[in-house]
């Protein structure tokens, strides 16, 4: 297997989900540069990076800029800006990319490696992300949780975006198995996944039970699983999504789905979902890539879907009344 050695990375969008990723190789001894809002970067370039992790807080030191040219030079990018932001940044950053980067992304939704993909001539690695983390002030970010990645091939993860003739499969694990080693390297457990799509799937699946509830409540997701009324409409959500997954022609069986579910209120009983995250700061959510991405595909692939809707059109009613604040 050919190796691919990875010198520099940068963080794209560096919120809490990228400052943890780029705080975890960089005390690894990996040159990073997280490029982030300015009082991020602020704090970050005065007191360093402070990671609160397993109760204790470090203090890494790392690069950090607002300004997106400072990919440049970087052979590995992780891409972590909000889906809704996923279009602009990778149009801007495709001029700053050096030939040889490697852009990773790690976002939730389905759609978004096939997006920058649209916009870069750089290879683009989709990833599941499984971390509970938050940026309690700017400069620090606090791990509540996990942090492991499942990374797969684009083609493979039903983006309809074509490898090179040249390239065969071979070709692809090439790339996937040195990225995945580099990140384990770091303490970042990766798996590569031979059907991405059913992974971001079954992702999808969980933020949608999860991130419009927590958000709407402002509670955790201990604080969720705590009471059977919720529980039940989570299940429901998630039969929601199970079944526009099949109308998609992704197999997600719905007892794992629903047990999968349940995990992550036990693996992260602290977590406040980014959503709700977002909604605490009065800021714009993900939320049409989440629960409002099933409930479009579900209206046009013909399939109900009450509940998601429903969810949707709360977070949506909320977030509408941010500018009258």
């Amino acid at each position: 297997m050919v190796s691919q050695r990875f010198r520099a990375v940068a963080v794209v969008g560096a919120g809490a989900v990228g400052s943890f990723f780029g705080a975890m190789l960089a005390r690894a001894g990996h040159r990073v540069t997280l490029i982030g809002r300015p009082a991020h970067v602020q704090a970050i370039e005065r007191d360093g990076l402070r990671l609160e992790m397993a109760g204790r807080t470090e203090t890494i030191r790392l690069a950090a800029s607002s300004e997106l040219a400072a990919v440049r030079g970087a052979d590995l990018v992780l891409f972590c800006v909000k889906s809704t932001d996923t279009d602009t940044v990778a149009q801007q950053m495709a001029a700053h990319l050096a030939p040889e980067a490697l852009v990773l992304s790690l976002q939730n939704g389905g759609e978004n490696a096939a997006t920058i993909a649209a916009r870069v001539s750089q290879p683009v690695v989709p990833a599941v992300v499984y971390v509970a983390v938050a940026m309690p002030a700017p400069g620090c970010v606090a791990h509540h949780g996990r942090g492991d990645l499942v990374i797969g091939a684009l083609r493979a993860a039903g983006s309809g975006t074509q490898a090179s003739p040249a390239e065969d499969e071979a070709a692809t694990e090439q790339r996937l198995q040195p990225l995945a080693d580099f990140l384990a390297a770091a303490g970042v457990p990766v798996r590569i996944s031979d059907d991405l799509m059913a992974e971001l799937w079954s992702k999808l699946m969980v933020n949608c039970a999860y991130n419009a509830i927590s958000g709407l409540a402002q509670a955790n997701y201990g604080q969720l699983a705590a009471l059977p009324a919720i529980r039940e409409l989570q299940q429901s959500v998630v039969r929601e999504v199970v079944a526009v997954a099949a109308a998609e022609g992704i197999d997600l069986a719905l007892a794992p789905s629903l047990e999968a579910m349940a995990r992550i209120a036990v693996a992260m009983r602290g977590q406040l979902s980014s959503t709700a995250q977002d909604m605490a700061r009065h800021k714009p959510s993900e939320i049409d890539h989440l629960n409002g991405f099933v409930s479009r595909r579900g209206r046009e692939l013909g399939v109900p879907t009450p509940v998601n809707e429903t969810l949707y059109a709360l977070v949506k009613l909320v977030e509408a009344g941010y500018a009258r604040d």
